[in-house]
């Protein structure tokens, strides 16, 4: 026998014998040992020598974080504070009942977080999605599933309350988040993706979660290296693919999806959600203020979440105002009286009157020109005036996105105005 052949047999060897402790340390695990501690540096002491172990190293990271969960799970169950579905929680003097509210040692997250559904239970819009879902998962038959719609609509928050429901508390370990913004290439699907994908799970039947939030800024290539992905290992793992632009997602991965779309929150959806954390948190907030606040927010829940928490820290008392100033839109006063101007006055002073409301409020000439086109829904106008006013709406937002003066733009936004009262008048 040649030394090249005795020195592969001993690496062959070697890997064997590494494969071997790690089924042993796997087993120790099957029985549930009290004490897994012990195990760690002998985890971190098996190092694969060649790509034929790189299945161990990834069996050995899975174990690691298992073992990292069970930690995390005694020190949370030797908390003296246990929060259940109907615990008292405390929060800034005074105490309510709230469900699923976050322990106190997490009043340093921000709200959207700290108040973000924990069950399908908690979710507050969309309830034909919801029991959808959960009919899925009581028969066992979740497919593939495709969330688009816009921000702030829940599409994260429920497939996270559904891993829960499926895998219950030691869910984390079943499931792969990731955020395709940041890692969209088609080497993250060939690698990443696709090693969770094809690796089945320890002493366990059933199907992992591979969740992939904000998909439409993935690139084509990795789009169609995925769909092959899906399509392959099935049986192995559900996709749950999440996005607000269904049209960037190409359309063999939508057909092997079971779509969802979720639309904007109803306002008393989202009144429903803030009246729960204002009392939880003691926030000082008026009727006005709650108004534009769910205003402003459009059905999106995590920007009303934001805009309350920034108008809490700057102010101990929350009106319209405080709202409007806090976030730097133009309030529905400052719209009127931008019209008015326009509509009324000769060409200087109408510039005159825009430009010193843009400079003492700090508005954009963007959000005042999204105000006006929502201001002007309230006007009766002939046909041809509205199509015209949007079509150059439209133009001086384009400009505007493409690094336009503003100042120039504002003098077009008046020159709009100006031919749609010509036009008004011919009528």
């Amino acid at each position: 026998m040649s030394i090249t052949s005795i020195i592969c047999a001993s690496a062959s060897m070697e890997e064997d014998k590494k494969r071997l402790e790690v089924a042993t340390i796997e087993m120790q695990m099957a029985f549930k040992s009290p004490d897994l501690t012990y195990l760690a540096p002998r985890l971190k002491a098996i190092q694969a020598p060649s790509q034929r172990t790189n299945r161990i190293c990834w069996k050995k990271q899975r174990i690691l974080e298992f073992m990292d969960y069970e930690e995390e799970e005694r020190d949370r169950s030797s908390s003296p504070i246990r929060l259940g579905s109907n615990n008292q929680v405390k929060g800034k003097g005074k105490v309510v009942d709230q469900p699923e509210i976050a322990p106190p040692g997490d009043d340093n997250l921000p709200w959207v977080e700290k108040y973000r559904p924990k069950t399908l239970n908690d979710l507050v819009s969309h309830k034909v999605i919801i029991s959808t879902i959960e009919k899925f998962i009581e028969e066992h038959r979740l497919p593939h599933l495709l969330f688009y719609g816009p921000p702030g609509t829940g599409k994260t928050s429920t497939i996270l309350a559904c891993a829960q429901k499926l895998y219950g508390p030691k869910w984390r370990s079943m499931i792969m988040e990731m955020n395709a913004s940041d890692t969209r290439g088609i080497d993250t699907v060939r690698e990443e993706i696709k090693t969770f994908a094809s690796t089945r799970k320890i002493f366990s039947s059933g199907f992992k979660l591979i969740i992939l939030d904000e998909a439409d800024a993935m690139t084509q290539a990795a789009q169609n290296a995925l769909r092959r992905i899906i399509e392959k290992y099935t049986q192995n793992v559900r996709f749950c693919i999440i996005c607000n632009y269904i049209s960037k997602i190409i359309p063999a991965i939508q057909s092997r999806c079971t779509r969802f779309r979720f639309s904007p929150l109803e306002l008393d959806q989202v009144e429903s959600r803030l009246n729960l954390i204002i009392e939880a948190e003691n926030v000082n907030i008026t009727s006005e203020g709650k108004h534009a606040l769910m205003k402003l927010a459009g059905g999106d829940m995590r920007k009303a979440l934001n805009v309350l928490q920034s108008c809490h820290a700057a102010y101990d008392q929350i009106d319209a105002n405080a709202v409007y100033s806090c976030t730097g839109n133009p309030e529905p006063q400052n719209i009127k009286d931008i019209v008015e101007a326009m509509s009324g006055d000769e060409f200087t002073a109408a510039h005159s009157t825009i430009m010193k409301i843009k400079t003492e409020k700090g508005i954009a000439l963007q959000d005042i020109i999204t105000d006006i086109y929502k201001y002007l829904e309230t006007y009766q106008l002939p046909a041809n005036v509205r199509i015209y006013l949007l079509d150059n709406l439209a133009s001086i937002d384009y400009r505007l996105a493409k690094g336009g003066t503003e100042k120039f733009q504002v003098s077009a936004l008046l020159g709009t105005f100006k031919n749609a009262l010509e036009l008004a008048r011919q009528n």
